[in-house]
Formats: structure tokens, C-alpha cells, sequence
């Protein structure tokens, strides 16, 4: 009769442990890795779009340069200065 008793409470108390402890925190920990790699997709995402402004930004730049850098006449390539007299 004490070994039926006995045996209950055991399966009563891991019953308890299962169903109160472990599969909870099992959730938790499936849904902070979800969390997880949502964060790094976001932030793999802002990376892309911070690299397709820079290189966009660069071509921007590379063109501006080059409508700037017309030849230059023989004038240009010498500055005038005064003498400073003491």
C-alpha cells in the first residue's frame, strides 16, 4: 500500500516538474531565439541598405568629379603672389 502511495507522489511530483518547469522554460528559450535571429535579420538588413547608400553616395561623388575635372588651361596652373617687403 506505502509503495502505491509512494509511486503517486513520485509521478505526481515529475508530472509537476515537467508540465511546471521544463516545458516553460523550453518556450522561453525557443522564443528568445527567435528573438534573436529576428535582430540579426534586422541588422543584416540596415548593414545592406547602409552599403547601398555608401556606394550610391560614391557614385554620386565619382560623377561630380569627373564633370569637374574639365582641362584646365596653362593660366590656371600658375598663382600669382606679391612680394612681402620688410
Amino acid at each position: 500500500m506505502i509503495k502505491i502511495i509512494l509511486s503517486i507522489l513520485l509521478f505526481y511530483f515529475l508530472y509537476k516538474l515537467v508540465f511546471d518547469f521544463i516545458v516553460p522554460v523550453s518556450k522561453a528559450t525557443s522564443q528568445v531565439r527567435n528573438n534573436i535571429e529576428q535582430m540579426q535579420k534586422m541588422q543584416q538588413e540596415q548593414y545592406r541598405q547602409q552599403q547601398q547608400q555608401q556606394q550610391a553616395q560614391a557614385q554620386a561623388q565619382a560623377a561630380q568629379q569627373r564633370a569637374s575635372a574639365a582641362p584646365k588651361s596653362k593660366s590656371d596652373d600658375y598663382i600669382d603672389f606679391e612680394e612681402v617687403k620688410n
